[in-house]
């Protein structure tokens, strides 16, 4: 991988030095993980960061006998930073829900080019601020009618992870019990409005393809706020 293409896919390393970059190339390890695969289990210590290149995982942590998805994270963006900084066990597992390739640098190498460049440590800052912004307006949210958070919940990922396509932005097709989770209702909820939102025509869901088509970002957003 080009250190071109490796800045442009990651927003993280948008402002890293080109020998920044060619050095985490460098020592970079890739991994290939199939659907429902554990990436990183909960309770164990952090020894590197991960970068997605390609699918779709989700983070989840334990609730009692059951497990509860947190965050759902696509192509570009990375997890494990918190356990690497914080020198503790993680808090949560990483779990494949399509197949998934990812890149991921160790702890000490990653600390140590974070060291080295001073514009990637700011823009490390910023990812995790923007991240503690997202989980704050979820909060402000919570009393929201669920039809607008779940629109909240569309929208953010298909802002950060849609592909464009001739139906509108692209995303994966996530698990109503999952997607429930992440937007803090309950599935039964989940489903309807997903149903509702089918028939409106404002997303076009293909289930055999595991895609999710925001065929009406517009709407999608006004309803969620964010126009």
């Amino acid at each position: 991988m080009l250190t071109e293409i490796f800045s442009e896919l990651f927003p993280l390393l948008s402002t890293a030095s080109p020998q920044s970059l060619e050095w985490m190339l460098n020592v970079a390890t890739e991994h290939e993980y199939p659907e429902g695969r554990a990436v990183l289990m909960e309770d164990s210590w952090g020894n590197a960061v991960y970068f997605v290149v390609t699918g779709w995982v989700k983070v989840r942590r334990t609730a009692g006998d059951n497990y509860r998805a947190l965050a759902i994270l696509g192509r570009g963006d990375f997890f494990g930073e918190m356990a690497i900084l914080d020198e503790s066990p993680r808090s949560t597992d990483v779990i494949a829900l399509s197949p998934v390739k990812l890149l991921s640098i160790s702890r000490n190498c990653f600390i140590q080019i974070l060291f080295k460049d001073p514009q990637l440590h700011h823009r490390m800052l910023q990812m995790m601020v923007r991240r503690l912004r997202h989980v704050n307006m979820r909060l402000q949210m919570r009393s929201s009618p669920p039809a607008v958070k779940l629109a909240y919940t569309l929208v953010t990922i298909a802002d950060t992870y849609g592909q464009e396509s001739n139906k509108g932005k692209e995303i994966f097709h996530v698990d109503y019990q999952d997607l429930a989770d992440v937007t803090e209702i309950g599935v039964d909820e989940t489903s309807k409005i997903m149903e509702k939102l089918n028939e409106k025509g404002w997303i076009d869901i293909d289930a055999n393809k595991q895609v999710v088509h925001l065929v009406n970002l517009k709407q999608l957003m006004n309803l969620a706020g964010r126009l």
